[in-house]
């Protein structure tokens, strides 16, 4: 934020970016690409990256998640249904709705 109290633009480069391994599931990385460190108070934006053969158990959250799938194909569970996703597909995950990813792929998810 400036001195002002306007908010100010930020551009973050991919490169600028550090990922770190998330202790919910083996084999899932986490990088913040923005936040409220970046003047975002009611916004986060992640980048996350499912290794081959890993998992991300069952689990609720007490927001809903707005998800877009950028490379590779995983298998997402919704509720009590599992769906393939790959490159393109959008997802939302409603609030307090159980859900659960599985790479099955030979490629990061």
């Amino acid at each position: 934020m400036s001195d002002t109290g306007d908010p100010e633009s930020v551009v973050k480069r991919g490169d600028d970016v550090d990922y770190e391994p998330v202790d919910a599931a083996e084999g899932l990385s986490k990088g913040v690409l923005l936040d409220e460190s970046d003047g975002a108070p009611n916004f986060a934006m992640r980048r996350f990256e499912l290794a081959p053969g890993a998992a991300v158990p069952r689990h609720t959250n007490a927001v809903e998640h707005e998800q877009y799938v950028l490379a590779g194909e995983y298998v997402v569970g919704i509720g009590d249904e599992e769906r393939p996703v790959s490159p393109g597909d959008a997802l939302l995950i409603p609030a307090g709705v159980e859900h659960w990813y599985r790479n099955e792929g030979d490629e990061p998810g």
